[in-house]
């Protein structure tokens, strides 16, 4: 029986894979790096202390890495507070989930941009628990994040749905043992071997009811 749904944030709620990848290429050549054309998938998913190191160790940042990530966030919660890119069907999701069932946030993104993104979308109250990985010390792929989402909701992983993107967010709540819905993003497929451990995919949000999250039990 499914008692809780937990959703990712970046590319399921909001699109903002292309607002991360346009600032940190921003970033990476203002500094001194080499942006990869792999570069965003490699970081989708990846807590801030991973993907920061990253930019300085793969793609030749020259600035310390702590540096990195308050430039970086800094940008971000800049574009969010002038423009909110909300997905389809987004809120409505969250609402009508969250009238059946108990709902978490587990998300990759620091803190302080999570709270940019409930604050701005009206969606705070929705989430009985909100996690980032920069809490955790590992990040998607990992199943940290969504292992403490579900201790702190006090329900078992496996009576669990997450709704996932990426390949890593994908790995990262199937290894929590959650029933996996996916909503891939276009622009950014997820591996095959990720998408082969959803239970449900979806187009988008707007496809997702009550109904379907049930007979995941």
């Amino acid at each position: 029986m499914i008692e809780a749904v937990v959703f990712d944030l970046d590319g399921v709620l909001i699109d903002s894979e292309p607002v991360w990848e346009e600032v940190r290429r921003e970033v990476v050549v203002a500094h001194g790096g080499h942006w990869s054309p792999d570069a965003q998938p490699q970081m989708m998913g990846m807590s801030t202390a991973e993907w920061s190191a990253y930019l300085v160790a793969d793609l030749g940042v020259r600035l310390p890495p702590p540096r990195v990530a308050e430039v970086v966030i800094e940008a971000m919660a800049a574009r969010y507070r002038s423009h909110l890119p909300l997905l389809p069907g987004a809120v409505e999701a969250v609402r009508l989930l969250g009238a059946r069932f108990t709902l978490g946030l587990a998300s990759s993104s620091p803190r302080s941009l999570i709270a940019v993104v409930l604050d701005a979308s009206g969606l705070r109250s929705s989430f009985a628990a909100v996690r980032s990985t920069e809490e955790e010390a590992r990040g998607k792929p990992a199943p940290d994040v969504y292992l403490t989402v579900a201790r702190l909701l006090g329900v078992d992983p496996g009576s669990c749905a997450a709704v996932e993107d990426s390949s890593n967010g994908l790995r990262s709540a199937a290894a929590a043992g959650m029933a996996v819905i996916a909503v891939p993003r276009p622009e950014y497929p997820p591996a095959p071997d990720a998408l082969a451990a959803a239970r449900l995919v979806l187009g988008s949000l707007t496809e997702l009811t009550v109904a379907e999250v049930t007979a995941l039990g």
